[in-house]
């Protein structure tokens, strides 16, 4: 009987140490589960993560862009839309149905039940501008991309070729017809009579001039609409002199008092051959459109960091309906008196592109019947 005792006590002991065992297990196994959780719970906040920068990266970059984007469901709801899409539209659309102009609802209509890309151009606002949609059929469950730009501008630079090409045409047209007519006549009266040729080869040289005129005029402003070659530091009033030099002759003939005050002025930074142009085609449109007994004042001085050219003349003066367009190409304010005087419209479009170029400003003021005012501004090279 003495050994039961021993043997409860043996067993107890070992279920101690058993059960020591089993909690020992037990704890490393939780501690395991914990930390493999732990690993888990940071994976899962990690990705998390990487998707909630993806998401903003992905706003950034819809937000930021020129073109609207909006993306349409099955449904007709749309599911994404970025910034530029209230800009384009007015609004940002909840629905297909609330997307206008309508052009841009039938194209999305039709690539959800076609499956394939479409375009268009529609009209819309006040003032009007003209918006380019293009549809993308987007995964198998019918939703559809509408990407939108604004092609307002391109489409006024088309109209402004397009006016530009006719333009230019119809004036190379009429001094050209003008020149063969002429040639025509010439060689009739060489035989008919004689007396006559001076007189019309008078007029067949002032029409190859002008002619001459506006091939010159178009090339300059072809090559100026490139930017110029902003490489020389130039001394304006130094042009200026030279400039007069070359129109005191033609201001004579014209009964016109020229009168230049070229005082010294620090450099500009720019084109020697281009601020020419700017100062002869100015000083040109001033003498042709002044009457005879007229006075023409030519003046350049030093600003606040910029040289100022002014040119004034007491001619004709521009209406004020006018001004605004004074500086597009072939825009004449008269153009009966431009043929007269051998004028190609050109001139003062040269001025503005030159004057861009440079990185100046060109404004003017007149007076109907009292004369015009031209005034450009151009940034003063720094002193060194």
């Amino acid at each position: 009987m003495d050994g039961v005792p021993l043997v409860v006590a043996l067993v107890i002991a070992l279920a101690g140490v058993a059960v020591a065992a089993y909690e020992r297990r037990a704890s490393l196994e939780a501690r395991r589960a914990s930390s493999a959780l732990d690993r888990s719970a940071q994976d899962l906040r990690e990705q998390v993560q990487a998707l909630d920068e993806e998401r903003r990266a992905m706003d950034a970059v819809l937000s930021s862009m020129e073109e609207g984007i909006v993306l349409v469901g099955p449904d007709g709801r749309v599911r994404l839309a970025n910034a530029a899409t209230g800009r384009h539209l007015g609004t940002v659309p909840a629905l297909l149905a609330g997307v206008l102009p309508l052009g841009l609802q039938e194209t999305v209509r039709r690539t959800a039940a076609e499956r394939r890309g479409q375009a268009v151009e529609v009209e819309t606002g006040a003032p009007s501008r003209w918006l380019r949609g293009a549809t993308i059929p987007v995964g198998e469950d019918g939703s559809v991309l509408l990407v939108l730009r604004d092609v307002t501008a391109s489409k006024r630079l088309e109209h402004i070729r397009r006016d530009f090409v006719a333009n230019a045409s119809h004036e190379l047209k009429t001094p050209a017809a003008s020149i063969r007519a002429t040639a025509e006549t010439i060689r009739t009266a060489a035989a008919d009579d004689p007396s006559v040729i001076p007189r019309f080869a008078e007029q067949l040289d002032r029409e190859a001039v002008r002619l001459s005129r506006i091939v010159s005029d178009l090339l300059d402003l072809s090559r100026l609409e490139t930017g110029s070659d902003l490489d020389e530091r130039v001394s304006l009033d130094a042009v200026l002199r030279e400039e007069g030099e070359r129109v005191e002759e033609e201001a004579a003939e014209a009964g016109v008092e020229l009168s230049i005050r070229a005082g010294p002025a620090p450099r500009v930074r720019g084109s020697a051959r281009d601020l020419s142009l700017l100062i002869r085609n100015l000083v040109d449109n001033a003498i042709r459109y002044t009457k005879p007994g007229g006075r023409v004042h030519v003046s350049i001085d030093a600003g606040d960091g910029e040289v100022v050219l002014t040119v004034t003349d007491t001619g004709v003066g521009i209406p004020t309906r006018d001004l605004p367009r004074i500086f597009e190409r072939f825009y004449r304010v008269d153009r009966a008196r431009s043929r007269e005087t051998g004028g190609t419209g050109l001139g003062l479009s040269i001025v503005k592109h030159v004057v861009e170029n440079h990185g100046g400003s060109v404004g003017v003021t007149s007076e109907l019947g009292r004369g015009t005012t031209f005034l450009v501004r151009l940034p003063a090279e720094p002193r060194t």
